[in-house]
């Protein structure tokens, strides 16, 4: 039996080239993370049909939505997406090329209303139906920004009216086989210049007491200083008494993560990572479960090609917990961040050797 309903397909533009020229592993990561974000901001109550490598086939049975219902779910799936590529662009402590490239993604969405019916194979539903054929036809077209919604004329008769200021229609049509199919787009790249990444949480430690504080200077950039100390899986290689740092609450390494630090002595350490950035200065600081020990990174630029790392220790104030520690581990743990910033100055040499070949 044929039913009437919306079809709805958000697709990430230049996903081909992404996985091509880059690492695939973390490209298909990258990828993973924006299709679950325009899977969690679904408002609209729509069903998710099947996911096509680079897009989300949506549908709804019923009746077309409003314009303004419609603006609503494509204005959300669009600033959610751009706002995560910004925040990991700000956040991420990966360099290698699917990463550095991930900011450049963009995303347009098709709406089309028709007839079409789903079937069952096992556990997955499935649609079909000609409208279903057209929906997908519409992905290739003639736009040439890449970042904008085009709804078809069985949406809506008329262009809708002013959903935003900012929004101008425009008309087309796309020439198949069986004939032209009519549609309006509208440009959604001025959305991006209100997206704002949400503020990472920075810890204060105003509340604490400085017990340790080293620091060295290394002859590379901030960003890859930055890239070093930051990426867990580099942190065994650096930092004394380290075996492993696994993070769990990412697929990929960034600021804010909750993370596992397995310690060669068999210790496993569970803390969370917060950050705050700007062109010159970098900090992160990670602390543990209970909230009573800091250890704080300060990455300040001395000039482009040279970078002072600072890392601070810190504990909840309390004099005893003070007392003690200056008396047991104070001069230990000096001696262990001493050796893991000489530890350091090889790893940076690497990661330079390795920008210049790329």
């Amino acid at each position: 039996m044929e039913n009437k309903g919306l079809l709805f397909i958000p697709d990430i533009s230049g996903f081909t080239k992404f996985v091509n020229q880059n690492e695939v592993e973390h490209s298909r990561l990258i990828i993973q993370e924006l299709l679950e974000i325009l899977i969690d901001a679904n408002q609209m109550g729509l069903n998710v049909s099947e996911i096509e490598g680079d897009a989300i086939l949506f549908y709804k049975y019923g009746s077309s939505p409003s314009p303004e219902e419609l603006y609503s779910q494509v204005e959300k799936m669009f600033c959610e997406f751009n706002r995560h590529l910004l925040a990991y662009d700000i956040s991420r402590y990966c360099m290698c090329k699917a990463c550095n490239s991930a900011i450049d993604l963009k995303l347009k969405i098709i709406s089309h209303y028709g007839e079409f019916t789903s079937y069952k194979v096992k556990d997955f539903s499935k649609l079909i139906g000609r409208d279903v054929i057209v929906a997908h036809q519409l992905l290739k077209n003639e736009i040439v920004n890449h970042e904008y919604w085009l709804l078809t004329k069985n949406v809506l008769d008329l262009p809708p009216g002013s959903l935003a200021q900012w929004m101008k229609w425009n008309s087309s049509k796309k020439e198949t086989e069986n004939g032209d199919i009519p549609y309006y787009y509208t440009e959604l790249y001025p959305l991006k210049k209100e997206i704002k990444p949400e503020p990472f949480p920075v810890i204060e430690p105003s509340r604490k007491t400085k017990m340790v504080s080293v620091s060295k200077e290394y002859e590379t950039d901030i960003i890859t200083l930055f890239h070093a100390t930051g990426d867990f899986q580099f942190r065994h290689r650096w930092m004394e008494g380290v075996k492993k740092v696994e993070e769990y609450s990412h697929f990929l390494p960034r600021v804010g993560m909750k993370c596992r630090c397995i310690m060669e002595n068999g210790e496993t350490i569970i803390y969370s990572t917060s950050y705050s950035y700007d062109d010159n200065k970098i900090e992160f600081s990670e602390t543990d479960e209970k909230k009573e020990k800091i250890t704080h990174y300060i990455l300040e630029k001395v000039n482009p090609d040279k970078v002072r790392l600072t890392i601070n220790f810190y504990l909840r104030k309390n004099l005893l917990a003070e007392t003690m520690f200056k008396i047991r581990e104070k001069n230990e743990l000096e001696h262990i961040f001493n050796r893991s910033l000489s530890n350091l100055s090889e790893l940076v040499k690497e990661l330079n050797f390795a920008v210049t070949q790329n």
